[in-house]
């Protein structure tokens, strides 16, 4: 079945494999509601912890999505997962001139999405988003290298560059203001973006896609909890 073409067609059920276009099977686990805890904050540390064990590669890399109002054009990009606490996931970026700034001043929703190959796992994440203070934002800064504190005050992200030797221009501006100190503040324009769940999906793969799902919503009645359902794949 190799070298199966379809006029017109550039790419066509790509398989990964030369010898044949059928989709690779998985087959590493299986998912029940027993193995669920109800806190579904908890039971992602769980799998996140799994992953690291497991030796997947950078388990923290996720994909934010955003859409802007009211066009409702979306966009999505890989960043990476910084902080998980007992409100939601925490990202970090530029909240000036991103266009997923754009995004969620228009609409304070988004979507995460982790997909861990290696153990053939997906978590969805949909819920608000807020933004932490500059306190708070202030801790993970000062663990990043100087070069990436640097550059989180020097790159005005998304805007259309002239040439490479623009954006050198602005990191020497930068590090002329701070130089010689190591103590640098977080930019105002930068920081921390924590997605508040309202609905997580815990998704395993099994054979002939016949998934196993799981999806907890949270309940927004007085206690507060979440309410577990199986999905069809």
């Amino acid at each position: 079945m190799a070298g199966i073409t379809q006029p017109g067609k550039l790419i066509f059920a790509p398989s990964g494999n030369t010898t044949s276009v059928q989709a690779e099977q998985y087959t590493k686990g299986a998912l029940d509601i027993s193995q669920l805890d109800p806190n579904p904050l908890k039971q992602f540390n769980t799998w996140f912890k799994h992953a690291q064990a497991s030796n997947v590669h950078q388990p923290e890399t996720v994909t934010l999505s955003t859409a802007e109002l009211p066009s409702g054009r979306v966009t999505a990009r890989m960043v990476y997962l910084k902080e998980l606490d007992d409100r939601g996931f925490v990202i970090y970026s530029n909240w000036g001139t991103s266009q997923k700034s754009k995004d969620v001043k228009s609409n304070p929703h988004a979507a995460l999405t982790f997909w861990w190959r290696e153990l053939e796992r997906q978590v969805r994440v949909e819920g608000r988003v807020e933004r932490l203070t500059n306190e708070e934002s202030q801790v993970y800064y000062d663990t990043r290298i100087r070069g990436s504190r640097i550059g989180a005050w020097a790159s005005k992200q998304s805007e259309v560059l002239k040439d490479r030797k623009e954006l050198e221009g602005w990191v020497e501006e930068v590090e002329k203001k701070f130089e010689g100190k190591e103590q640098i503040p977080v930019p105002d324009f930068w920081g921390g973006l924590r997605v508040v769940p309202d609905a997580i999906e815990f998704w395993q793969g099994r054979e002939s896609r016949l998934h196993d799902r799981f999806k907890f919503t949270k309940d927004e009645g007085q206690n507060g909890g979440w309410r577990t359902e199986r999905l069809s794949p």
